[in-house]
């Protein structure tokens, strides 16, 4: 789960993670069902090995203004 608390958009926003892979975006508070913008992640992201934030994996997250976005990761 990610708070993006400015009335900002945030691309491009490098997020660490536990293990490479799709992850899923399972709720965006901005989207348009819910009276957003429908800024978001267009479904998901790929992490890759990339360390970040003190763990191995880390993905690129477009954080919509005023959010919250919620991710699962795929399931094999």
């Amino acid at each position: 789960m990610i708070l993006n608390l400015t009335p900002v958009a945030r691309f491009g926003y490098r997020v660490g993670l536990p293990r490479p892979g799709k992850w899923w975006e399972v709720l965006n508070s901005d989207a348009a069902t819910y009276g957003g913008s429908n800024v978001g992640n267009l479904g998901g992201v790929r992490a890759k090995e990339q360390k970040s934030h003190g763990q191995p994996c880390s993905a690129e997250f477009t954080l919509p203004p005023l959010s919250i976005v919620a991710f699962r990761q795929e399931t094999a």
